[in-house]
């Protein structure tokens, strides 16, 4: 694809097919990346890594969408130079039917990347698809230049277009580096939170339990979850480590993405004083 945007802006000069496929330069590094990062998220963990290394993934979101911030801000730039220095276009008849094609190819790849990170709870092909996606709306705004140019003999659609479209691809950059940041800094996810609650409220009601400090999380391709669960004093260690891991099976049968599960064993009764004493002790 990133050939054949060439190749069209090579024979029209316009820079409109030029911001395209400057922005495929940019989607040819970021999917190596990627691909680095997916095959880095599947090694299992380590001595040096004892939690995995899937946190790649927003390492890889944010590579990708500093990359399209750049290519936004290099189209802007090649807009406003080609509008100042004068603007020569030809065989936009020819150069159209590249990029349409590209954008038919970007618009399946794009669908299917973000269906399959979805399905596979994956950060680096949900961006690497927004990306493909991201792609194939600026060969869409593209295509709508060159056709208005070719309608009105008004070469100015040309950059202006380009500059609407890099807009477009630098907010679209913007949202990953939030989702990386966001993901790096460990932040809630509020659907997340509500479907595993709903799932272990099931389970510990119908064996007469409670829970309290329940916390949830991403960590790429990985759902991490932790809580205490609350026992009778009369529980044996044995009796309350059995419900646990029940629980903690329930979970993990009912959640279609793959999720670590850490409970914290607890006494009913007098545990509120139990941790003020500690809070107590180590203000002390």
């Amino acid at each position: 694809m990133l050939v054949g945007k060439t190749y069209a802006y090579t024979i029209t000069g316009s820079v409109a097919i030029l911001s395209d496929a400057a922005e495929s330069v940019v989607h040819v590094f970021a999917v190596g990346f990627a691909a680095f990062s997916v095959w880095l998220s599947h090694i299992p963990p380590d001595e040096s890594h004892p939690y995995g290394h899937d946190k790649i993934g927003f390492v890889s979101a944010g590579f990708e969408g500093t990359m399209i911030i750049v290519a936004a801000f290099y189209i802007m730039y090649a807009a406003v130079m080609k509008w100042l220095t004068g603007l020569e276009i030809q065989n936009l008849g020819t150069g159209t039917l590249y990029v349409a094609g590209a954008t038919l190819i970007n618009a399946a790849l794009g669908s299917y990347l973000v269906w399959e990170g979805k399905r596979h709870q994956s950060l680096i092909l949900v961006a690497n698809g927004k990306h493909v996606l991201t792609d194939s709306w600026t060969s869409f705004g593209v295509i709508i230049g060159l056709i208005l140019v070719m309608a009105t003999g008004w070469k100015p659609f040309d950059p202006i277009l380009a500059i609407f479209v890099a807009a477009n691809i630098l907010w679209t950059g913007g949202k990953l580096i939030r989702q990386s940041v966001g993901g790096l800094m460990d932040e809630g996810d509020p659907e997340l939170d509500r479907q595993l609650r709903s799932i272990l409220d099931r389970e510990a009601a119908s064996r007469g339990l409670q829970y309290h400090e329940f916390r949830a999380r991403h960590s790429g391709t990985l759902s991490w979850a932790e809580f205490h669960l609350l026992f009778p004093g009369s529980t044996s260690i044995e009796q309350a480590h059995h419900a646990a891991t029940e629980i903690e099976e329930a979970i993990k049968q009912a959640t279609s993405f793959p999720i670590n599960i850490i409970t914290h064993l607890e006494p009913m009764e007098r545990h509120d004083e139990v941790h003020r004493r500690m809070k107590s002790q180590r203000m002390r």
